[in-house]
């Protein structure tokens, strides 16, 4: 499971391009402190940067997009808040995985074998 990050994937294809990130801010035109805090994942680029930065990569918009989970993660944070149940579930698994009980890639694969 592939489980990168948006600005890890920016940066990965960044570094397999021989790209420095200046270079790559100034191709697109963003500033480098900007495309610093995509990397980071502190901000997101738009979507007519996100076309500029999956052509500067030579890779496809959609293959970007696969990494953008905020809009899962707004959603999830959401049910959060109205089911205390799903919360306490929730806060348990992430305790499990934390103290080593468990590990991510296990925790996914029990919650889509629910499905």
């Amino acid at each position: 499971m592939d489980n990168k990050t948006l600005g890890e994937v920016i940066r990965d294809l960044r570094e397999k391009a021989d790209l420095s990130l200046r270079d790559l801010a100034k191709k697109i035109d963003v500033s480098a402190p900007f495309l610093s805090d995509v990397e980071l994942g502190r901000r997101f680029p738009g979507d007519d940067t996100l076309v500029d930065l999956a052509t500067a990569l030579k890779t496809k918009v959609e293959e970007l997009k696969k990494h953008d989970h905020r809009e899962v993660v707004a959603d999830f944070k959401r049910l959060l808040e109205t089911n205390p149940g799903l919360g306490l579930a929730f806060r348990s698994a992430v305790s499990d995985v934390k103290s080593g009980k468990q590990s991510p890639e296990d925790l996914a694969r029990r919650l889509l074998e629910k499905r």
